[in-house]
């Protein structure tokens, strides 16, 4: 399912959403400018490495943050930045600017610590703002459970498009994180996607999402 729109309005402009976006976006045209061996570098050096991570270095504590502003390759970024626009601004308006802003960057870091703990001898740098973007989604789920998802399904090359229920839709994006998750184990030190920092960034949002609500006229 290709989430297309939800029927939530905002009241008003997402401006740390889309300012997330746009660095993310700003980032990627840059390091597109990089050669092979650059690019590598690039990743290493911004990354999460679990071993290295675990070996005591501590600049490597800095790469739980610039990890999430880092993209693989286009359609790791398009896929990312278009979740985080579809359910990023309603969640930003029921918080507020600052503490959407700090509830984004904890929900990346701990997605990125769970990562590391599950794959602790891997020497792979995992880069993406999708455990972040997990944790904004198990917000909207507790936050807008009956909200109307409205989805693509591609049969073939007929597009069907239908509404569900936002906890049917992200219900089902988390069963299947779990899913890929438990078969990836021991098997992930040869990369891949990060399913247990979708897992982490998920469960840690839906635990601390209400610490981070707006007050009734508290901006």
């Amino acid at each position: 399912m290709i989430p297309i729109g939800d029927n939530v309005p905002r009241s008003r402009v997402p401006l740390v959403t889309w300012g997330i976006i746009l660095i993310n976006v700003l980032i990627f045209v840059w390091q597109s400018g990089l050669s092979e061996t650059e690019l590598v570098s690039f990743f290493y050096s911004l990354g999460v490495v679990p071993l290295q991570f675990l070996a005591g270095d501590y600049e490597q504590v800095w790469v739980l943050l610039t990890s999430m502003f880092v993209h693989g390759n286009l359609g790791h970024l398009i896929g990312n930045m278009w979740i985080l626009g579809l359910f990023g601004d309603n969640v930003e308006d029921r918080m507020g600017r600052l503490s959407y802003f700090a509830f984004y960057i904890l929900c990346g870091v701990f997605a990125g610590l769970v990562h590391i703990f599950i794959n602790p001898s891997s020497m792979v740098p995992t880069v993406g703002a999708s455990g972040a973007i997990a944790g904004i989604m198990a917000a909207y789920l507790f936050l807008f459970p009956l909200a109307r998802v409205t989805a693509l399904v591609p049969v073939f090359i007929i597009p069907y498009f239908f509404r569900v229920p936002s906890f049917i839709f992200i219900g089902v994006w988390f069963l299947t994180q779990v899913y890929y998750g438990t078969l990836a184990l021991g098997i992930t030190a040869f990369g891949g996607v990060a399913w247990w920092a979708h897992i982490g960034g998920f469960i840690f949002g839906a635990l601390i999402y209400r610490f981070f609500l707006r007050r009734p006229n508290f901006a």
